[in-house]
């Protein structure tokens, strides 16, 4: 008997040898034992320290500390897991005993299990799920081991805490944070006795007691839990009765990425922040303009692609998936909520209401009129063929003729509304015209003193419309592209009280157009021509500043403009090249902040789980025109809100203080555009519709000062009342410092224009030429803008 015992002792510590070596079964190596909790979620928060999201792949797990999870989960989790958790070194020996006698040789099943917290963690951590009763016996040796390494370097605090961090509790709600707000929208640290017996009582097995499917089964789990806790002298008989009477109180609300708020950008940052290095080979042949803007941002962005340029002390790269990194934005929650409100206010609650009514018993609809019934057929089945649909039945080897009748067949589906998803019946070609009759709408605002982007919305709804707009999408820019023909004037030496001739002339095969024929042949000051928007004055300015082009594109090229083509020319004047909102607002910076254009800046620093900083991120700035050049500039473009195309913001809006800005409407109302300027806010809004000619008939409804503007003038209306921001219509404009006169005496930015009109002169200056057959490319002259 004495060489049997031995034979088994000897045998059990060769095991526990082979184990802890990694002959048998896998050891994790020490380093990894000192931080095996290194994979959770990365966590987006904004500037003033709200958290708006986190990145994930399967595992949604956020790592809280002890002191930031409620007691009573503590006191639940050993009264019902491990009794004697304080008292052993990782394995409990009287449970294991247990174990084996009663539910291995008995076959009790209600005897109970041999594992401890530690050895629980240690199963999480390391082992991978059994197939089989035989892979399992193996698999127990090998946690009993980790088991005791974890207990040797750990606390008996940091390893109950460890578990709650870890352990899935179903729904995405993988660790106690997350399920506290997942369950019921709390923190773990406002966890009552009875939620935190609920979510411990999931810890047997999550799947059998799910409380969404589930609540009666999970009661009486939880109910058992409370009679634990009193055994263990943690709550009394009388409370535990009391707390058996109530329901379980849930708040279940599903965790997603696309909830929340900026979500837009949080997309935005997790594709950049995770970018490889741009291949040429890995872009599609109509992608040259995302491979040529990847590029530069890779070369010039220390954001873009920074966890694959960065790597950890092990080498590896960083991952904002399982890293648990902390993402510092620059947006302020309160300014991303008021701009959130602005943009869905205005087009869902009364832009989309016109467009309906507008559009209303149209053949085409939402597509304008103007298009015959063949290239509307056209463009659908080009819909058709970038749709999820078609993509699947093609791979499945459907045929042409199955995938049109799958079309045109009417199916259950449930689809959009401002009003919450509704079921309805319909084709799928229908759900095609039906989501694009959406509109959709971008704003940046930034402060142009750092470039901090303060708030950012791509559109109106993640879940639905996942296309930014904010810094993704490009649309053609209009007049707001004229104060850079303005700009490169004053570099010249011009200045706003200029005059130039207001005549149409032709430049070639190219003769702009104009609605209104005001002061015709008249010679006009360029504060007057940039107030009206007016296309004649432009197209002089830029026929004696730069008639080939060439220099404009340079100018916008240092004002941080991407579009990789740029068509020299001098339509080029009246904004036919597609920009982003972000690049238009970013470029706007450089008349407010003396000449510097400041880049966008989304984020601020990125900390690690500790809180310990990896990187922080500073302004870019570069300087495009001098500081007197852009207090010319501002003077002019106060003069568009004074006296000219934005003039609604003072007399329908009642805004109040220094105001500039540069309405802008594309041909055929196709886009509306406004930047609105304050002493420290740089706001570009778009509103457009998916496709181009998805627009306002009428200009009136179309153009960028009823589209595009009033979103400004909600979103700082709101700002001005919530003094807690720091912005006041109080603040002057820095030009007001300035000694220098302009044009030989000190002008007020009420006195730049001579001639008083209304904001409707984006209306009357738009270009009114024939458009150009469809499909026609519309940088070339084909197409004029206002």
């Amino acid at each position: 008997m004495w060489y049997v015992y031995g034979a088994l002792v000897a045998i059990c510590v060769l095991g526990v040898v082979s184990i802890k070596q990694g002959w048998i079964g896998y050891m994790p190596p020490l380093d990894e034992l000192n931080d095996p909790i290194d994979k959770y979620a990365s966590q987006v928060f904004s500037a003033d320290g709200k958290m708006l999201g986190t990145w994930s792949q399967k595992e949604n797990r956020i790592f809280v500390p002890k002191d930031s999870i409620s007691p009573h989960m503590f006191e639940a989790l050993v009264a019902t897991e491990d009794s004697r958790f304080y008292d052993h070194c990782g394995i409990d020996g009287r449970a294991l005993l247990r174990a084996i006698v009663k539910r291995g040789f008995m076959g009790q099943r209600s005897a109970g299990g041999g594992s401890t917290i530690t050895q629980q963690l240690a199963k999480q951590l390391y082992s991978s799920t059994a197939s089989n009763t035989l892979q399992r016996l193996f698999q127990k040796p090998i946690e009993w081991v980790i088991a005791v390494e974890l207990e040797r370097h750990y606390t008996k605090e940091e390893i109950i805490t460890l578990y709650l961090n870890y352990f899935d509790f179903l729904h995405n709600a993988v660790g106690i944070k997350t399920a506290a707000k997942v369950y019921f929208n709390k923190s773990p640290k406002d966890l009552s006795v009875s939620e935190c017996a609920m979510l411990v009582g999931m810890c047997k097995n999550p799947a059998y007691f799910n409380p969404v499917r589930e609540p009666e089964r999970v009661q009486e789990r939880r109910n058992v839990v409370l009679d634990l806790m009193v055994k263990g002298g943690y709550i009394s008989v009388a409370e535990s009765e009391s707390l058996k009477s109530t329901d379980l109180g849930l708040h279940f609300r599903r965790i997603d990425h696309k909830d929340g708020q900026a979500a837009y950008l949080r997309e935005y940052l997790r594709r950049i922040m995770m970018a490889e290095k741009p291949q040429r080979k890995d872009y599609m042949a109509w992608q040259e303009q995302q491979y040529y803007q990847d590029s530069l941002s890779w070369e010039k962005d220390p954001l873009y692609g920074w966890c694959k340029k960065n790597s950890k002390r092990d080498g590896s790269n960083y991952n904002i998936y399982t890293d648990g990194l902390r993402i510092i934005t620059t947006i302020d929650s309160r300014m991303q909520q008021d701009a959130e409100e602005a943009v869905y206010g205005h087009v869902a609650n009364y832009l989309q209401k016109q467009f309906n009514k507008e559009k209303r018993g149209s053949a085409n609809f939402p597509y304008t009129s103007s298009i015959s019934q063949s290239q509307l057929r056209s463009i659908l089945a080009r819909s058709e063929q970038q749709s999820d649909r078609y993509r699947a039945m093609k791979a499945a080897g459907a045929s042409d003729e199955e995938i049109r009748k799958a079309f045109h067949t009417r199916t259950d589906m449930t689809v959009f509304s401002y009003h919450g998803e509704i079921d309805t019946v319909m084709t799928p070609l229908d759900s095609i015209k039906y989501y694009k009759s959406f509109l959709r709408a971008g704003l940046v605002s930034i402060e142009p003193q750092s470039g901090y982007v303060k708030a950012y919305v791509g559109g109106l709804d993640f879940t639905h419309f996942q296309y930014d707009m904010a810094m993704v999408g490009r649309r053609q820019v209009g007049s707001t592209m004229k104060p850079f023909v303005y700009a490169m004037a004053m570099e010249d030496g011009l200045e706003p009280n200029y005059m130039v001739a207001n005549v149409q002339r032709s430049y070639g095969s190219w003769t702009p157009r104009n609605g209104s024929r005001r002061r015709y042949g008249e010679q006009v000051p360029l504060s007057w021509g940039l107030a009206q928007s007016n296309n004649w004055v432009t197209a002089n300015l830029m026929a004696q500043v730069d008639p080939s082009g060439h220099r404009l594109i340079d100018f916008l090229r240092e004002g941080g403009i991407s579009t990789y083509k740029l068509y020299p020319s001098m339509v080029l004047c009246l904004g036919p090249c597609e920009i982003t909102v972000g690049e238009l607002a970013s470029a706007y910076t450089m008349f407010v902040n003396k000449g510097i254009r400041c880049a966008p800046l989304l984020v601020s620093r990125i900390e690690d789980s500790q809180g310990n900083i990896l990187a922080e991120f500073t302004p870019r700035m570069n300087e495009v025109i001098s500081e007197q050049s852009s207090y010319n500039m501002l003077r002019m473009l106060e003069g568009v809100v004074n006296s000219g195309t934005a003039g609604r913001l003072h007399y329908k809006f009642k805004l109040e203080g220094p105001l500039a800005g540069k309405t802008g409407t594309t041909n055929n109302n196709a886009d509306g555009w406004f930047v609105g300027i304050v002493p420290r806010l740089v706001t570009a809004c778009w509103v457009g519709g998916e496709d181009r000619d998805i627009h306002f008939n009428s200009t009136a409804m179309g153009q960028g000062a009823e589209t595009a503007l009033p979103i400004f003038a909600y979103y700082l209306t709101k700002i001005y009342r919530n003094p807690a921001l720091g912005y006041s219509p109080k603040e002057k404009f820095p030009y007001e410092q300035l000694t220098k006169s302009v044009g030989g005496r000190e002008k007020t930015s009420s006195s730049i224009s001579d001639d008083s009109s209304s904001d409707n002169a984006e209306e009357q200056n738009r270009e009114k030429s024939v458009p150009a057959p469809h499909g026609k490319s519309q940088v070339t002259g084909e197409h004029l803008f206002d």
